[in-house]
């Protein structure tokens, strides 16, 4: 949209028609299939609703998880430059001899999450410390100019011309004319605090309120934030900190590091006499791990949010996690893709919802959709497990089977409740095993209570045999732990279990109280012995010992302890199994791990055979259409030259490749090779095959060969 107008004006464009329909459309593209087009709508609101509480979830939980960093670095920066403020030569005395203050944030290998932090961090500190923050990155920082032109671009709030930099160490505002150096900043800053301490005063004197900067100090250091300092270049970080250090009576400048590897790397990019100029403090973020723990224990194990993943995805998404990015929010991306496509391919989603909601949706559902629970595979094992009567009922009659889907509902609900209770109760006893058999964390233990019955394995089995072995502190201590996670639980089937874990913690308390008693008897039976001991008294206490130990009779602590573990072990086989065997866990549960998988793990090995071997797939374009053995020689020249080395040995004669794509494209040049001289058709083809080689090297699908100069060696699908 464009005016013809010459002069300088305000003009409204209105959006067209195709805009404003757009968030009809993505509901209309949300339900391709015209059998479930009825619940579209609605699916796609749940699915939004569903999306922002998990959001909003997740949010709140990595907040929590950086309250302790974020307040920790708060302080660091209160104290850093709090004699500043005095503006006394007393601060000078005390400020040692030009160290700068700086915070080595080690933030862990998973780079892709470092971006939120910090600007969560900045928020902070901008709500809390400072408003004169910069976040510099090594891309944009290749030289101390490039970086002094960021840094006082970020904290100026105005562009600065890069064609006007000079070989001094100051480059020139294009507005302002000031000179980018350290000294500029300096009067930047002094005259904007004195602005600001005049504006503050004169609205407290006036008004007799507080202004959103009486936040901020009179004075507020400036926070440089290198984002990724392993990354920057050495020269660049000695100049700056050289330079800041000269300047720093009289700017309070604090530096954070943002460091992915280890707080070693200071010392190793930067010299002793560059790194003593620094007053570093270490600080240290949550592990990566724990993020993650924490996030699935939020969303997953919970009754919270309806929705649940099976145990092939939950497993694709861990291992993503662990073996590429360690980046809780790539895992968060990926469990939203799994609520979209969950939402997009089940039209029963549409019950993926609060249990009072769901039964309600339930009343309202049409014959289309009774239809679509019949053919769920779970129903079906339901249907054949009932009477001859009720099997009719629930495949003829929609009333009757809507009012057994609403019980189904609540018992899957029920089902998640116990679940997660005991599932934590069996964790907190296998998780202080030795060897740790069934896992460390509680998502390995999720991983295979979904996958299949977990008492059927051998770790199990060996979970048992080392919980049949702890001893009496330790066995106390976990009945404890279970007897709270049992009465927080909002499962109502548990007052039993609390009052029988109760019992036996007294039971407990019976025996070592009895068997303190025995320990008195038996030390004033010693004294007896002691005093009237003969050979005949000594041979009979060393018989009584060997048949003891040949009986083998189990102590009475020792009875308690297999009684604890028969009971525990009761627990899991009634609570948690798995959710593929429960009705309709197809609403609730996403286990399309393939769509995932194609989705989150690129295959750019299959992509480019795919797309040189047969480029209509991307092209879309009906000249490019071939059978599967031709070559079409309308194709892009990286086609017909990838194609032609598909039918070559491990070595590949580069003339004789040239005369072939020269033949194929000649082909296509048609009556365009008639009009032009020979010469100019052999230079371009010429020119288009040595491009096109050129790009199949930079892909890595050959390589130069030392053996003949005139050849290249394949190096993919055949090449050796």
């Amino acid at each position: 949209m464009s005016t013809c107008s010459v002069s300088k004006g305000c003009f409204v464009f209105k959006p067209s028609p195709k805009k404003r329909r757009v968030s009809q459309k993505t509901v209309n593209d949300f339900g391709e299939r015209k059998d479930d087009s009825e619940d579209t709508e609605l699916r796609f609101v749940t699915c939004q609703s569903l999306w922002h509480e998990i959001k909003s979830e997740t949010e709140q939980i990595q907040e929590d998880l950086n309250k302790q960093l974020f307040d920790n670095l708060v302080s660091f920066l209160r104290r850093s430059h709090s004699e500043f403020q005095e503006k006394t030569t007393k601060w000078t005395c005390q400020m040692k001899s030009r160290e700068i203050p700086t915070a080595a944030l080690v933030l862990g290998v998973n780079v892709t999450d470092h971006d939120l932090t910090f600007r969560s961090l900045s928020e902070v500190l901008q709500n809390n410390v400072t408003p004169y923050i910069a976040l510099l990155e090594a891309k944009d920082c290749p030289g101390i100019k490039n970086l002094m032109q960021k840094l006082m671009g970020q904290l100026m709030n105005c562009y600065i011309d890069v064609e006007s930099l000079e070989d001094e160490d100051y480059v020139q505002v294009s507005q302002n004319r000031i000179r980018c150096s350290m000294t500029s900043l300096i009067n930047w800053y002094e005259s904007v605090t004195k602005r600001v301490a005049l504006k503050k005063t004169d609205s407290e004197t006036l008004s007799k309120k507080r202004t959103s900067s009486s936040r901020h100090w009179q004075s507020p250091p400036v926070v440089v934030i290198f984002k990724d300092m392993e990354s920057f270049t050495t020269k660049v970080l000695q100049d700056f900190i050289v330079i800041s250090s000269q300047h720093i009576r009289e700017l309070p400048l604090v530096l954070i590091f943002g460091i992915a590897t280890s707080p070693m790397i200071i010392h190793s990019l930067l010299p002793h006499s560059v790194s003593s100029l620094l007053c570093i403090e270490l600080f240290q973020s949550l592990s990566c791990k724990e993020h993650l723990s924490t996030i699935i224990d939020k969303l997953l194990l919970t009754t919270q949010f309806p929705f649940k993943l099976g145990e092939k995805v939950l497993q694709v998404l861990i291992n993503i996690f662990l073996y590429h990015d360690f980046s809780v929010q790539n895992f968060i991306k990926g469990f939203q893709l799994s609520v979209v496509e969950h939402f997009y391919s089940q039209p029963l989603s549409v019950l993926c919802c609060q249990l009072v909601d769901a039964k309600k949706r339930v009343d309202s559902l049409s014959h289309d959709q009774c239809e679509n629970i019949r053919r769920l595979p779970s129903f079906r094992r339901y249907v054949e497990s009932q009477a001859s009567e009720k099997q009719i009922a629930l495949l003829t009659a929609d009333n009757f089977l809507k009012e057994t889907i609403q019980k189904l509902l609540e018992d899957l609900h029920v089902y998640h409740e116990n679940y997660v209770s005991v599932l934590r109760c069996l964790h907190v006893f296998t998780s202080s095993l030795p060897k740790y058999p069934l896992g460390k964390q509680i998502r390995e233990l999720h991983c295979a209570c979904l996958e299949n019955r977990v008492w059927e394995t051998e770790e199990y089995e060996s979970s048992l045999q080392l919980a049949r072995m702890l001893n009496k502190s330790d066995l106390v201590t976990l009945l404890q732990q279970c007897v709270e996670i049992f009465v927080s639980s909002s499962g109502k089937e548990f007052g039993k279990t609390v009052e029988k874990l109760k019992e036996f913690l007294t039971q407990f308390q019976t025996l070592e109280a009895e068997a303190f008693q025995e320990r008195d008897v038996s030390v004033s039976s010693q004294k007896e012995l002691q005093k009237t001991t003969d050979l005949y008294h000594l041979q009979k206490t060393l018989l009584e010992l060997k048949e003891s130990r040949r009986s083998k009779k189990l102590t009475k602590f020792e009875m308690l302890r297999f009684e604890v573990v028969d009971y525990i072990d009761s627990l899991v086989r009634n609570y948690l199994v798995p959710a593929d065997h429960k009705t309709l866990h197809e609403i609730v549960y996403f286990n399309s791990a393939s769509i995932l998988r194609a989705h989150l793990n690129a295959a750019p090995r299959i992509a480019l055979h795919t797309a040189l071997n047969n480029p209509y797939c991307y092209l879309k374009n009906q000249a490019l259409k071939s059978d599967g053995g031709s070559i079409s020689n309308k194709a892009p020249d990286i086609c017909i030259v990838y194609k032609l080395h598909l039918e070559c040995g491990r070595l590949i004669n580069l003339v004789d490749w040239l005369e072939a794509f020269s033949t194929v494209v000649m082909a296509a040049e048609g009556s365009k090779a008639d009009a032009a001289s020979s010469d100019q058709v052999d230079d371009t083809i010429h020119a288009r095959f040595i491009r096109a080689v050129s790009e199949l090297e930079l892909l890595g699908f050959i390589k130069p060969s030392k053996q003949k100069t005139d050849h290249v060696a394949r190096l993919t699908w055949g090449g050796c």
